[in-house]
C-alpha cells in the first residue's frame, strides 16, 4: 500500500514549479511534494533537488514524451489511492512537456486532477511586455528549421494579436531577424533569464533586438505584438488627422506613431514616417 500522508486527497496533482527562483515556490506546492508518494518528473535530477528542499521523501518517476503511455496506468492506479504529483523541470506542467497525456489519461480514468498553480515562463513574459494578454497564441518552442519556423509564424499571426514562444539562445538572433521579414518588423519583448540572477527584460523592434541578442545565453521566451493588415489599405486622411491632433497635444513623434499603429491596424514606422508630413 502506498503512504498517504497528510490531509491531501488521492489524486493527480499538477503541481507548478519555479522557473529560476526557488522563493517562487508556493507553499500550498511545497506542501504537495512533501506529501506526495510518487513525483513524475521529465528530469528527476533537477525536481529531486526540489522535492529534497520540501521535505518530501517520495520516489522519484521519470516522465518523458517516450515513456508516458507505459508509465501512465501505473502513475494513476497510484494516484487513485495517494497523492502523486507532476512537475516540470521549471514552471507550469503541461506547458511545452509531456505531461499534457497523462493528465489526460488521468480524466479518462476517473482519477481527480488538481492543480497547483504558480510560475509560468509564459505568463510571466506576458505581464512584463505591456502588450494585451486577452488575445495570445503560444507558440511553444518553435521549428527548427527556418522554413517551417516561418509557416508556423505567419499562421499564428493571422489569427492572433500578441504570440509568445520559447527560443533557443542560439537561433535567437536569427527568429528574430526572420520576424522583420515574415511581419514587418513588429514590436517584440526579448524576455532572458526570467527571475533569475542576470534576467533581462528588453522591449524593441525586432530588427533592433537582433543584433542585441546575438550570442546571447540563458533561456528566452518571446513575446510578439502583431500588427494586423489593414483590409483595402489604412484610412490616409483619417491617420493624417489623427497624427496632427497628437503633434497638436504636444505628443512624442515614437509614442503618437505607436498609438496610431494601433487605432490604424498599420506598422508603427507607416505612421512614424508620416508624422513630418502632418
Amino acid at each position: 500500500m502506498l503512504k498517504q500522508v497528510s490531509s491531501f486527497t488521492p489524486g493527480l496533482y499538477v503541481v507548478a514549479t519555479p522557473i529560476g527562483n526557488l522563493g517562487d515556490l508556493s507553499p500550498r506546492a511545497r506542501d504537495v511534494l512533501a506529501a506526495a508518494a510518487i513525483i513524475a518528473a521529465e528530469d528527476t535530477r533537477t525536481s529531486a533537488k526540489l522535492v529534497k528542499l520540501a521535505g518530501g521523501t517520495g520516489r522519484m518517476v521519470s516522465l518523458t514524451e517516450h515513456n508516458v503511455l507505459e508509465r501512465a496506468p501505473g502513475l494513476l492506479a497510484a494516484a487513485a489511492e495517494s497523492v502523486v504529483a507532476l512537475v516540470s523541470d521549471a514552471g507550469t506542467p503541461v506547458v511545452a512537456d509531456p505531461g499534457a497525456r497523462l493528465v489526460e489519461a488521468a480524466h479518462a480514468a476517473g482519477v481527480a486532477v488538481v492543480a497547483i498553480p504558480g510560475p509560468s515562463a509564459l505568463t510571466a513574459a506576458v505581464s512584463v511586455s505591456g502588450f494585451p494578454g486577452s488575445d495570445v497564441h503560444f507558440l511553444g518552442f518553435l521549428p527548427r528549421g527556418q522554413a517551417e519556423r516561418g509557416a508556423r509564424l505567419k499562421q499564428a499571426a493571422a489569427g492572433a494579436e500578441v504570440l509568445v514562444f520559447f527560443e533557443s539562445p542560439a537561433r535567437l538572433a536569427a527568429t528574430l531577424g526572420e520576424l522583420e521579414t515574415i511581419l514587418g518588423d513588429p514590436e517584440v519583448v526579448v524576455c532572458r533569464e526570467l527571475t533569475k540572477l542576470h534576467e533581462e527584460v528588453v522591449r524593441g523592434r525586432a530588427s533592433e533586438l537582433a543584433s542585441r541578442f546575438h550570442g546571447t545565453r540563458g533561456e528566452c521566451t518571446v513575446v510578439v505584438r502583431v500588427v494586423p493588415e489593414a483590409p483595402g489599405g489604412a484610412d490616409t486622411a483619417g491617420l493624417r488627422d489623427y497624427l496632427a491632433a497628437m503633434k497638436r497635444a504636444g505628443a512624442q513623434r515614437s509614442g503618437a506613431a505607436a498609438e496610431a499603429a494601433r487605432r490604424f491596424a498599420i506598422e508603427r514606422r507607416t505612421a512614424y514616417e508620416l508624422w513630418d508630413e502632418v
